[in-house]
């Protein structure tokens, strides 16, 4: 509502200056083309309608908010140190390599949650490009199957719980981990312990006992992963990144 009385106090005031808008050869107008801010137009009003936009489920801000702070921090001095770090004594090869093989053990819930939606033709897809990459790419070292045109999906249960209407809850900032909610952060429990009771390779076991090979998971995830605090050079980068999530989220579980 809020957003389309400000659009009609733009209009209006373009109106009021005597414009008239244009119109090409095939009559469509363009009324935009001729519109300036009005001076007039309540600060207050474009503010209600902007946070009106942005505004999610939050009940927990205040301990979302130092959480997010945290993590800021943690990303600055240990995260991204070690992320350098690996870059410069890993080749890229090898680099890619433990990316694949990591994807390859997150193909294991993919599956689950493809079944549990009734999402036949992804549940397919999944189970070939577990089998490719794990015999002909060596344990998930290569990916030869997204060059024989089977493309990587990602179904978690968090989908699977909003597919089934759970909705999604507070908003929640996880440790290390970032964005999140009620929902997906249960999934994210859920995930994991099928991927423990799915122990090929007996990574399970290795990872419980070798902290190395959970540190460079983390490390892992950081590197392949883009966004940077403070990228947004906005004050309200907190309420952005807060909306993004939830929309994409929104979006995934509806594909």
């Amino acid at each position: 509502m809020a957003r389309r009385h400000l659009l009609a106090l733009l209009l209006v005031s373009g109106i009021a200056h005597g414009q008239t808008p244009s119109a090409d050869e095939d009559g469509f107008t363009h009324p935009l083309r001729q519109l300036e801010f009005n001076p007039g137009l309540d600060q207050r009003e474009f503010e209600r309608a902007t946070f009106d936009a942005l505004n999610i489920y939050d009940p927990w801000e205040s301990f979302n908010r130092r959480m997010y702070y945290f993590n800021y921090r943690l990303d600055q001095w240990v995260m991204l140190p070690a992320v350098r770090g690996y870059r410069y004594v890993t080749p890229r090869v090898v680099r890619t390599g433990v990316s694949n093989f990591f994807n390859n053990l997150g193909e294991i819930p993919t599956l689950f949650n493809s079944l549990a939606q009734l999402k036949g033709e992804r549940a397919m897809t999944t189970t070939a490009r577990l089998l490719f990459n794990t015999i002909l790419g060596v344990g998930g070292i290569w990916d030869p199957a997204t060059r024989m045109g089977l493309p990587r999906a990602r179904e978690d249960f968090g989908q699977t719980l909003g597919f089934y209407g759970v909705p999604h809850g507070p908003y929640l900032i996880l440790p290390a981990l970032g964005p999140s909610n009620l929902r997906d952060t249960t999934g994210q429990v859920a995930d994991f312990g099928i991927e423990r009771q799915v122990d090929y390779f007996s990574y399970a076991e290795a990872s419980g006992g070798e902290f190395g090979l959970t540190a460079l998971r983390l490390i892992d995830i950081r590197h392949t992963t883009s966004l940077r605090y403070g990228q947004l050079n906005s004050p309200f980068e907190y309420e952005k990144v807060r909306y993004v999530y939830t929309r994409a989220r929104e979006l995934q579980i509806s594909e």
